[in-house]
C-alpha cells in the first residue's frame, strides 16, 4: 500500500518534481489575457453578423460551452461530440470548433464538414496548424491561439459569441484574474493550513473520491476534478448526479476505528471521500441535493470536503472550483509519491 506522506506538501523538495505542472496552472490567468489580446482584430468582425438558425459547437470545451450558453442562447444549441455535423447543418448554422495543433481526426472532419457545407466556421486555433488548415473558407473567423489552454481558448471563443449577441457577457479580465487569486491560494508556498487544494488533497489521501457539483457548470467541472484526481492517484474516482452518489454514501459501512491502516490498508484505500464543489447557486432542488449527500454521508461516517467559489461571473466560479481540483489533483500526487499527471 502507497502511505500519503503529508510533510511532502511542505517539502520544496517533494514539490519540485511537480513543479512544471504548477507553473502551468498558476499561468492560467495570464493565458487568458494572451488569448484574448490575440483575438482583439478577429472579435471586431463578428459586429453586425446574422444570427443564426443553431449553434453546433465542436472539439475541446465544447460542453463547456454548452453549459454556459444553453440556458440563455436564443437560438438552438447542440454540443456534437462525435465527427462531421447534423445532417440538417447547413449555410444558415453556426459551427464553433476550439483546436489545438495536434487536434484529433475527429475534430479535422467536423472542420472540413462545416467548410463544405459552407457553414459560418468559428475556429479557436492556432494559425499554423493542421485544423486551420482545413478551416480556409470566405465563412470561416479564425481566432489564433497560441497557449496550448483550452479553457483560455474558450473563454475567447464565449467572447466572441457574446459579440454575435448569442451568449452572456464574459470578461476575460475577471476571469484571470479569478485564476491568480486561486494560483496565489494554492502556492506550493502556501501553508497546507491555509491552501484549499492541499487541504483537499489531504482529505483525499486514503479515499475514494466521490465529486458532485449541483449547477449545470459545477456539474462539468467536477467532471474535469474526477479525470485528474484519477490520473494523479491511479484510483477510481466518480463524479456523478446526487441520485447516483447516494447508494455509494449509504451502502459504506461506518468507519472501523480499531481498523489498521497497514493490515487493512486496501479496505481503506476504497473507503469514499465526498467533494463538493459549491459556485453558489440557490436554486432549491440543488440545495436539497446538497443536504441529502451531506446527510448520508455524516450517517455513513464519510469525510466530506466543501471546494467553495461564490464570487464573480458563471465562467468565473467555473475557473475557480475547476483551478482548484487541479491544484488538488498534483499534490495528491506529491504525497503519493507518483509523478505528477
Amino acid at each position: 500500500m502507497t502511505v500519503f506522506d503529508d510533510a511532502a506538501l511542505d517539502d520544496p523538495a517533494a514539490l519540485a518534481g511537480a513543479d512544471p505542472i504548477l507553473r502551468r496552472l498558476a499561468g492560467a490567468g495570464s493565458r487568458v489575457r494572451r488569448e484574448t489580446a490575440d483575438a482583439d482584430d478577429p472579435l471586431d468582425q463578428l459586429l453586425g453578423q446574422p444570427r443564426p438558425r443553431a449553434v453546433i459547437a465542436a472539439g475541446s470545451e465544447a460542453r463547456f460551452i454548452r453549459a454556459i450558453l444553453e440556458p440563455v442562447c436564443p437560438v438552438p444549441f447542440v454540443a456534437w461530440p462525435r465527427h462531421g455535423l447534423p445532417g440538417w447543418v447547413g449555410a444558415l448554422d453556426l459551427v464553433v470548433v476550439m483546436a489545438s495543433d495536434v487536434a484529433p481526426p475527429s475534430v479535422v472532419a467536423t472542420v472540413h464538414e462545416a467548410v463544405r457545407r459552407g457553414a459560418l466556421l468559428l475556429i479557436a486555433c492556432p494559425a499554423a496548424s493542421v485544423v486551420a488548415d482545413h478551416a480556409g473558407g470566405s465563412s470561416t473567423i479564425l481566432l489564433p491561439t497560441a497557449t496550448g489552454d483550452p479553457l483560455a481558448a474558450a473563454v475567447v471563443a464565449l467572447s466572441a459569441l457574446h459579440r454575435m449577441d448569442l451568449g452572456p457577457a464574459v470578461v476575460p479580465d475577471g476571469v484571470a484574474d479569478t485564476m491568480d487569486e486561486v494560483a496565489r491560494d494554492c502556492s506550493p508556498m502556501a501553508d497546507v493550513t491555509e491552501n484549499p487544494a492541499k487541504d483537499l488533497a489531504l482529505c483525499l489521501a486514503d479515499a475514494q473520491p466521490l465529486v458532485w457539483g449541483g449547477s449545470v457548470l459545477a456539474a462539468r467541472a467536477s467532471r474535469r476534478v474526477a479525470e485528474a484526481l484519477r490520473a494523479a492517484t491511479g484510483r477510481a474516482a466518480l463524479a456523478a448526479d446526487a441520485d447516483e452518489l447516494l447508494p455509494i454514501i449509504e451502502a459504506t459501512t461506518s468507519r472501523d476505528p480499531f481498523a489498521d491502516p497497514f493490515t487493512d490498508g486496501a479496505a481503506a484505500d476504497r473507503r469514499p471521500c465526498l467533494v463538493l464543489l459549491d459556485d453558489g447557486n440557490n436554486d432549491p432542488m440543488i440545495r436539497a441535493d446538497h443536504g441529502r449527500l451531506v446527510a448520508a454521508a455524516e450517517r455513513a461516517d464519510i469525510r466530506v470536503s466543501v471546494v467553495q467559489h461564490r464570487r464573480g461571473s458563471d465562467v468565473d466560479r467555473y475557473a475557480a472550483l475547476l483551478q482548484t481540483g487541479m491544484f488538488a489533483s498534483v499534490y495528491l500526487s506529491v504525497g503519493l509519491g507518483r509523478a505528477a499527471a
